[in-house]
């Protein structure tokens, strides 16, 4: 039996369903530093130097902005699926909703069935 750590050993089970995502990339560690970052108190306590008139404090926030930014976007590029792994996920997302629909038609088939016998009794 599987459980949440461990997918599944079984590949005839699972040679048709997607490929396995991992979301245990070492660049996620990236995400820490803007939100580290601007808790060193350190480097906004002051007014000087001013850009463009702006007092450290503020103009920093904005760095801030700017580094989250940055660092969410070479996260997202360094961990996004290849092509193949994408266009494999789309193919199971397909099959699966093909799966469910024909078993809801059979279902609504079987429940048309008993609801006839039903009528008839």
């Amino acid at each position: 039996m599987a459980s949440a750590s461990t997918p599944p050993t079984d590949t005839a089970a699972t040679a048709d369903v997607a490929p396995a995502r991992s979301d245990r990339s070492p660049w996620n560690w990236l995400l820490i530093v803007p939100i580290v970052v601007p808790l060193i108190v350190p480097l906004y306590n002051a007014v000087e130097p001013t850009l463009f008139g702006w007092p450290r404090f503020y103009w920093l926030q904005l760095a801030f902005v700017a580094l989250g930014v940055l660092t969410t976007s070479i996260v997202y590029r360094m961990t996004r699926r290849s092509a193949g792994d994408q266009q494999a996920a789309r193919d199971a997302i397909a099959r699966d909703a093909t799966a469910r629909d024909a078993g809801a038609r059979d279902a609504g088939a079987r429940d048309a069935a008993a609801r006839n016998r039903d009528g008839e009794r």
